[in-house]
């Protein structure tokens, strides 16, 4: 194959960027606009030229999956011996051959087990977490270590970043100090340490940064919108005082801060390589003009104006997207799972079906209305629902109550579940935890059980824990398909990157896309981001719904994610099997600040009803007693204090003082069940002074 030929499938923008083949390059490529396809034949046109011998080239990625699709399309290509590898592939490699000549002996053994070490440190700090809290003290220490903050900077680092971490930000740096600590004394290793330690070598020993100049000089960066700083300083350290390197990437694609990632090295390249070649990919080979119409409509909201791609589709015209309103979860998964249904009866092959959702446990839901449809499904990117340690714990502890005869207490199966969850797991309905990490999802799973135990024991008042635990067992029979062409259920994260002909996006309601979590302005837009990442997955149909209420003959208090407003013109909006109706306005509108009348974005400002920086007018003695009253009730229910009211609940009543159960309700996370339980005490106290 000549150069030539190499160029001759591109269209004009792609083959501007394959002929750029020196100096600083930055492609930026919107969804579906061919960005592998273009950096891998420019890859083989620099190398069938000759400006760039094969062996002299490293194209890093962030998935090995990536790396290797890169590897054989050069192969295809007639191109072989270019190093194509993630960053920790890459960076193991090169620490592999290095460090027995600079520091002697082999390098450090690379970590099995990283939550053995995590423990271990936990316990140096008195901590004894969960297995979830666990997850989530490793997911910031690996942010930490990206974001290049040592122990003695996480405290001010996660403060100003807006992290929750499961822990006093205090506690969390010195389970820090003390895994690195363990780490050295066993002599092992991370893959974050293996890119720091990389860096390090190229840094400090000229005699190897020099032998490794010489060797690799033209650089390829895939996905470049994701580094972190940690990854950055390596790429540096292999640059040196070079510039011959290409990045692509898309800054509307950016999903993943919360590990570290941030689009400023991508939007700022320009600035760092002002002789840059910038060339912008924005024809859409992947989806219809609707499909494509749609995500642009998404994005144009986004307050992130740099790098804006306007997308323009290349596909013939497909059908409109559709908005689909249900009035509860179940009914909105069967309608779903119906979709499938009639799809792969229309000749869609089930392989080419996803469901994307924002958290992996909305998963349940689906799980559940597939296998009752009789579609099979693969989960990606995470276990099976019946398979994660909670829910078997779970579905162990409600067999265990069966047997003993505990059966429901006469407010019902679902009271009976939840005590039998409460007791054993130390779980409580009312009380979701802060955050997004394992310990939420966690209590999502638990959450989505007691859901089953509910609408069983709607269904069937007679039901008991005994048929509760038989229905169970058979869901999770039936939910392990044996033919893996099925429909994918996966989260929005996970799909990056994969692409189906239809695609449903569900459970669009506001608190989960965005998350309630998302309190910041830049967190909001992560949001949008995502959400922008799951239209762009769909090649022909796409569907996008959501549920008014949790369960069946719930209040219909939701509200359609903020994404979709003004999105509805000119598509097709349905609610169901049963045809179109007139949508639902919406029962909860924008929260004002009482004090200055600005919109409020964060959950504590909305609980409280005012800006973070307004004055606070609270009757600190008012507060006191109902703190004090707040840990006898605990102590008589066995719970948390948390689990009555948290913190912010109570001092919104004592700044805003409801003498009526309407005020009273008004304040955010005061529903029926907590206006039921502590109602009459609260009025009592207010009404009293204190």
């Amino acid at each position: 194959m000549t150069p030539d030929d190499v160029l001759s499938s591109l269209d004009p923008e792609q083959r501007e960027a394959a002929r750029a083949i020196t100096g600083p390059v930055c492609i930026l490529a919107g969804a579906g606009t061919g960005k592998t396809r273009t950096i891998t034949h420019r890859a083989a046109y620099a190398v069938l030229s000759g400006a760039v011998p094969a062996s002299a080239l490293l194209a890093v990625t962030f998935t090995a999956r990536a790396a290797g699709e890169m590897r054989t399309r050069l192969r295809q290509l007639g191109v072989g011996g270019v190093q194509a590898k993630t960053f920790h592939a890459a960076a193991r490699r090169q620490l592999q051959y290095f460090w027995p000549r600079v520091v002697g002996g082999a390098p450090p053994r690379l970590v099995d087990n990283k939550f053995g070490l995590v423990a271990n440190a936990a316990a140096r700090a008195r901590l004894r977490p969960g297995t979830s809290e666990l997850r989530d003290l490793l997911s910031e220490l690996e942010w930490a270590a990206s974001s290049l903050y040592g122990p003695e900077d996480y405290v001010r680092a996660a403060q100003k970043a807006g992290r929750q971490p499961p822990f006093d930000a205090a506690v969390v740096a010195q389970v820090y100090a003390a895994y690195g600590e363990l780490k050295q004394a066993q002599g092992v290793a991370d893959f974050d340490d293996l890119l720091l330690l990389t860096a390090g070598v190229l840094e400090e020993q000229g005699a190897v940064a020099k032998e490794f100049h010489e060797r690799y000089r033209s650089f390829v960066v895939d996905e470049y919108q994701d580094v972190t700083p940690l990854q950055q300083r390596l790429l540096d350290a292999w640059l040196g005082d070079r510039d011959d390197l290409c990045v692509v990437g898309d800054a509307h694609q950016t999903i993943y801060s919360f590990t570290g990632a941030t689009p400023s090295y991508l939007l700022q390249f320009r600035q760092r390589f002002p002789t840059a070649t910038e060339v912008r990919l924005v024809r859409d080979y992947r989806s219809t003009p609707q499909v494509v119409g749609l995500a642009n409509d998404v994005i144009s909201r986004s307050t992130m104006k740099a790098a804006r791609l306007e997308l323009v589709a290349q596909r013939p015209a497909g059908p409109t997207p559709i908005f689909n309103e249900y009035d509860d979860e179940p009914a909105e998964a069967a309608a779903v799972a119906a979709r499938c249904r009639a799809l792969v009866a229309a000749g869609t092959p089930a392989g080419e079906i996803a469901i994307l959702y924002r958290v992996n446990a909305q998963s349940a839901q689906y799980e559940a209305a597939l296998s009752d449809a009789g579609i099979a499904y693969v989960l990606r990117g995470g276990e099976r629902f019946f398979d994660r340690q909670e829910v078997r714990e779970a579905v162990l502890l409600l067999r265990g109550a069966a047997r003993a005869g505990d059966e429901d207490a006469p407010a019902g199966l679902g009271e009976a579940a939840a005590d039998v969850l409460r007791a054993g797991l130390n779980w409580s309905p009312e009380s979701p935890p802060a955050g997004a990490g394992a310990t939420r999802e966690r209590w999502e799973s638990l959450a989505a059980l007691h859901r089953l135990a509910v609408d069983l024991g709607r269904t069937d008042p007679t039901a008991g824990l005994r048929e509760l635990v038989t229905e169970l067992e058979e869901r999770a029979t039936a939910q392990h398909a044996p033919s893996v062409d099925g429909v994918t259920l996966a989260s929005l994260h996970a799909a990056k990157g994969l692409e189906w002909d239809a695609v449903f996006l569900v459970g669009l309601v506001d608190g989960t896309m965005p998350l309630i979590h998302a309190d910041t302005p830049d967190q909001v837009e992560e949001e949008r981001r995502l959400l922008y990442v799951g239209v762009t997955r769909a090649r022909e149909h796409l569907h996008l719904s959501w549920a008014l209420s949790r369960s069946p003959g719930g209040r219909g208090s939701r509200r359609p994610s903020r994404f979709l407003d003004g999105l509805h013109a000119g598509a097709s909006r349905q609610t169901g099997p049963a045809g179109p109706r007139p949508a639902r306005k919406s029962r909860s509108g924008p929260v004002t600040c009482r004090v200055c009348g600005t919109s409020l974005m964060a959950a504590v400002d909305r609980k409280l009803g005012r800006c973070a920086d307004c004055p606070a007018d609270r009757d600190e003695e008012l507060y006191g007693t109902l703190r004090e009253w707040r840990a006898g009730r605990a102590k008589e229910l066995g719970q948390p204090a948390y689990c009555v009211f948290t913190d912010a609940t109570l001092a919104a009543i004592a700044e805003q003082k409801p003498t009526t159960v309407a005020g009273l309700v008004a304040i955010p996370g005061i529903g029926q069940s907590k206006l039921d339980k502590f109602g009459d005490d609260v009025l009592g106290l207010v009404g009293s002074g204190g």
